[in-house]
């Protein structure tokens, strides 16, 4: 496979990196004061540094409960035929024997290929050192959302209504359960060096995770998914990444959660209006956008304009909080328009001869194809 890099400016990269890093300490220092005083801090018990939740890895315990239990998740369209459940797979139904695995054929043998020598040695034929890293870099922002998404969803549980939103939520934990596993393995495979949690990342997803109820499903299913959704979409098709294909289903139906929940419980006046959820919503959203900057070298490498993916996330996201009834401070065609403006104005800037272009409309074309009709469906 060829890949074209395009040219940005270093030094705008630089800056990039540099001013990351002085936020990022300031903001750590600032959370591991305010828990030594008890008075607040860091939420999530994860440790980006080391890419695992607090206590490390326990793989026994993984193996032999978060495995085994997926091994044996039985599907009631054979155990019980006389239920109205249609969950199982043609495959599923001809090999009875196989039929109480949670992951399906094919999951379950890229999973196997992930972890062989075979499929690392094919990584490094494929890809250079510095596209290896790179990718890396977008699929660990993906991967520490993962974490977050598995406790967003695990708290959710407990605040949903209904036995359907409470059963939805209960795979959505198993999924992003199953997400976080298998992705963090997919990303080991490279063997280069899994950055941090970026600092702009960290504030979007701890303040997802103090969200008050359904501003979580906003958060979470309309913001991070977002962002999961057009990464996993615009990388699936690269040599190695085709497992991404299924993540990516899996995000369609997670990012239509918000929809259907609140068709069937729908947010009151109050909650769709209170001038502090809307500025909460917009206070989600715009961590995003140091995050695409930050990104736009490592993007650049793999012949990615991080600004089209700026787009498909904005463009995606607004699409789903408009759809859902999440309103912000600002009007979404407002909140695109300005963004845009934002992004052209950085190209002007470091990209001599840049031409404006409309971020959003070729953001969220570059990724039509992957997630649209997923969305659509799982929404119907």
């Amino acid at each position: 496979m060829t890949i074209r890099p395009l040219r940005v400016s270093l030094r705008a990269a630089q800056v990039q990196r540099r001013v990351e890093g002085w936020v990022n300490g300031a903001v750590r220092l600032r959370d591991r004061g305010l828990a030594k005083l008890r008075l607040g801090g860091r939420i999530a018990d994860y440790d980006d540094e080391n890419y695992s939740f607090i206590g490390g890895e326990a793989e026994v315990l993984r193996k032999r409960h978060y495995d085994k239990s997926l091994r044996l998740l039985w599907k009631a369209q054979i155990e019980a035929p006389w239920s109205s459940f249609r969950d199982a797979t043609s495959a599923e139904r001809e090999i009875r024997n196989m039929a109480l695995r949670a992951l399906t054929d094919e999951e379950r043998a890229a999973r196997e290929v992930i972890s062989s020598q075979d499929y690392r040695d094919m990584l490094k034929r494929e890809y250079t050192l510095e596209q290896r890293q790179a990718i890396v870099t977008l699929l660990s922002a993906i991967g520490h959302g993962e974490a977050y998404a598995w406790l967003v969803s695990a708290r959710l549980l407990g605040e949903v209504r209904s036995t359907g939103a409470k059963a939805a939520l209960t795979m959505q934990v198993l999924e992003e359960a199953k997400h976080f596993v298998v992705l963090r393995e997919l990303i080991e495979a490279f063997e280069v060096d899994i950055p941090r949690l970026p600092v702009w990342e960290y504030d979007l997803l701890e303040a997802v995770l103090a969200a008050e109820g359904v501003e979580k499903l906003f958060g979470m299913n309309v913001v991070v998914e977002g962002i999961a959704l057009s990464i996993f979409g615009i990388l699936a098709d690269m040599p190695g990444l085709e497992i991404l294909h299924l993540f990516h289903k899996d995000e369609a139906r997670h990012t239509a959660l918000p929809l259907n929940y609140l068709g069937e419980f729908p947010m009151s006046w109050w909650e769709r209006n209170s001038p502090r959820r809307r500025m909460g919503r917009l206070r989600m959203i715009l961590p995003a956008l140091p995050l695409v900057f930050m990104l736009e070298k490592d993007a650049a490498t793999i012949g990615i304009d991080a600004f089209d993916l700026g787009g498909a996330i904005l463009g995606r996201a607004s699409k789903n909080a408009e759809r859902a009834g999440f309103l912000t401070v600002l009007p979404y065609s407002a909140l695109r328009t300005e963004i845009n403006l934002v992004f052209n104005a950085w190209c002007f800037l470091t990209r001599p001869g840049h031409e404006f272009r409309d971020f959003i409309r070729s953001g969220m074309a570059a990724t039509e194809g992957h997630s649209s009709p997923e969305v659509t469906e799982q929404a119907a």
